[in-house]
Formats: C-alpha cells, structure tokens, sequence
C-alpha cells in the first residue's frame, strides 16, 4: 500500500467508530443475501442479535487504526484465524466477502466513497487476506500432520450422552472410522455441525472440550439455551438435547483455539468461571490432575443454583486427587448450602481470601459483562494484564 492509501484508510476511522456497526450489518445482509450457500458457514443467532456484526466492525477498526503496523494485532489475527479454521473457511472465501464489503463500503457511504477510497481499502483488504490466509494455512497444515488429525469436517459417533445438570449435557465423540483422534491443548474447543430444519441450512457451533486430552474420543458438555427477548433459543443446542442420540452420528471439525492451558508454566493457576464458561477449565484441571501437575489451583465458579451446578462432584473429586486446590462457589440464590467455600451472589473477588497469587496465571472464561468485571479487578489489584487470559463465548467483542 501506499502512504496516500494507507491515510485514507485512517480517514475512516472516526466513520466506522460511528457507523461501523451499521456497515457490517449491511454487508452481511448483502452478502448472505447474494450468496446464500454462506449460510452454512455462519452463526444465525449471532446474526440476529448484532453480535457478529458487532464484532466484525471492531475488527475492521482495528486493522484500519493499525494499518501502519498491522503485526500489533497479531494475537488477534490468531484468535480469528484459529476460529476460522474451525468452521472450515478457505482462501476463496476471501474473494467472496471482499467483493461484499468493498461494495457495502461504497453503498452506505455513498458520494463519500471515492475511486480512490475505494482502492485503498481493496489494498488494505488483500493485504488482510493475505495475513488471515497465511496464518490459516498454517493452522490446517499443523492439524492434519498431526496423529489422528484432519482438515474440514470428520463423523463422530456419540457414544455416550451424559446429563451434568438441569441446563448442560455432555456428549462423548468417538470418530466413525474408528482411527485415532488428534491431541489438543487443553482449553481447545470443537466445532459441531448440525442440519437445522427450521432454517434450512446447516449451522456450526463452537464447544469447548470439556476432558483431557485421550487420544480416543472428546467430550463436550453443552448448556442448553432457551429462548429470550434478546436471542432466539439455541438451535444447535436444542437439537443435540432433544434428538441426538447414542449412536448418533455427527459432524465434527479439528481442535482449535488460543485459550489454552500453558503446559511448561509451574506458578499457581486461578480459574474463574460463570454458568457453562467451566467447561474448558473442566479439560484443563483434567489434565494437570492425571499428569501430576501439582501447580497450586484457585477454583472459582457461579452459576444460578444447585440444580443448574455442572461438574460440581467431579470438580470436587478432582480437587481431592490433585492435593493444591481450594474451591469457591458462588450461588445467586443460596437454597440450603452451608459449607464455607459457598457464597451467596453473583462472583465477587474480593470475597475471596485467595482470590490474588503472586505471580498466578489468570485465566476467565463466560459472558462478556462477567470477563470485564472480574478482569477490571484484577488488573486494580495489581495483576499484570498478560497474566490473565480469557475467553469469551461467542464472536469475540472485547479488546483488553
């Protein structure tokens, strides 16, 4: 890119902080619409409730403020791509939403969107892509090198169906070809895809591995998420705990993920959850267990109640085997629960005596509200922020 071309593209970052939102939710209205087989690939309900739009637009933000330097984003590049290549996006698909977004670019801005605006943001674009598909390359490359590993999508029986609480149930995949199944990180999440009939379409949805790594089957455990005013009930979800069954066969796309466990560090490890968001800490404290790790361990976690409490045994179980681990619980309603390491409420760090370990790794997983919240405190506590990790569900919105 030039530099004419790169200050151009600057000159529309005061437009996408204003209007960005509204442009990514016009393009994906006009690329869905002209290229309909793109439904397959996307998450309907992220559509209807703005949140992939949303995060589009901050992502575009961003690589516009950064163009000078684009490399400052390359943890974020990572996050994308890893996602990317779990819902078996390809290099062709680049053309296809460049083509859509030059041309939502030049219809919502109108008289605004000149020749020249418009070729600098063609640049700006391919270079992008070009970025998103080295690094995807990458990413396929490692997953079918490695030992029962694969590229696209893979039939997985469900062997077993295991009810974890009132909401969430797990599901243990074994592959259909009876071959092996690829070693992930813990903390890696699988891509499910399943036919829905109510839209016609096929629809992927991101689960966390909720074991540790075996070499023979995974395990997801699954919320199953009701409809309300603000997001139509979960498609997906409700098909696999209302119709799939043991036996039943389904496609299944390689681990991948960046929020993951560091194998090599020793300092303690404190894990912050809400409702589902335990689910990858289920495969990390896993693995330190039947490994003999023996970093200390802060486990912390809310949910509604009892009934809706997953893992909370097998927490527990797994606490005792690793020897260096205290446990909070924190209930919105309290019911008859009076052990010590149970609090009445919503999470609340500073309730905790062990909340803050020098030099601990941080790691936060659920809804965006609850990661910003317990992120903030640490970080006014004094905790280094490349301490703490997290992972949001959903099209990633937040930049920390």
């Amino acid at each position: 890119m030039t530099n004419e071309q790169k200050e151009l593209v600057k000159g529309t970052v005061p437009i996408l902080k204003e209007h960005g939102v509204a442009l990514t939710t016009y393009f994906y209205n006009r690329m869905l619409t002209q290229n309909p087989e793109l439904k397959n690939v996307f998450n309907s309900a992220n559509q209807h409730t703005g949140a992939q739009p949303t995060a589009l637009a901050m992502s575009v933000l961003a690589y516009a403020e950064h163009i000078d330097n684009p490399s400052v984003l390359a943890h974020a590049v990572n996050r994308i791509a890893n996602k990317h290549v779990s819902l078996d996006i390809r290099p062709e698909h680049y053309a296809i939403v460049g083509k859509h977004l030059l041309a939502s670019i030049r219809e919502v801005l109108g008289e605004a969107a000149s020749p020249a605006l418009i070729d600098a943001w063609a640049e700006a674009y391919g270079q992008l892509a070009e970025i998103m598909i080295g690094a995807e390359a990458g990413l396929y490359s490692s997953s079918v090198a490695k030992e029962g590993g694969w590229s696209s999508w893979r039939p997985f029986v469900v062997k077993q169906k295991v009810k974890e609480s009132q909401e969430i149930t797990s599901f243990y995949l074994y592959p259909s070809d009876e071959g092996a199944v690829a070693g992930f990180l813990p903390g890696q999440y699988i891509t499910v895809r399943l036919y829905v009939p109510e839209l016609n379409v096929f629809q992927p949805r991101q689960y966390s591995i909720s074991c540790a790594p075996n070499g023979r089957y995974y395990r997801i455990s699954v919320k199953r998420e009701h409809g309300h005013p603000d997001r139509p009930e979960g498609y997906v979800s409700n098909l696999l705990h209302e119709q799939i069954e043991e036996g039943n066969v389904i496609e299944v796309s390689p681990p991948s993920g960046d929020f993951v466990l560091d194998l090599d560090d020793k300092n303690p490890v404190v894990f912050i959850s809400g409702g589902v968001g335990l689910t990858p800490f289920m495969s990390m404290l896993e693995y330190m267990t039947e490994s003999g790790k023996n970093r200390p361990v802060t486990w912390i976690h809310g949910c509604r109640g009892y009934e809706v409490h997953a893992f909370r045994d097998t927490v527990k179980e797994l606490g005792s085997k690793h020897g260096a681990m205290s446990m909070h619980t924190f209930y919105d309603k309290m019911e008859n629960n009076t052990e010590d390491s149970y609090y009445e409420g919503y999470v609340d760090l500073c309730r905790i005596d062990d909340a803050i370990v020098p030099d601990a790794a941080y790691y936060i997983c659920g809804p965006g509200v609850f990661i910003k919240k317990h992120f903030a405190y640490l970080c006014a506590q004094g905790v280094d922020p490349q301490a703490i990790h997290f992972e949001e569900f959903g099209p990633a919105v937040l930049v920390m």
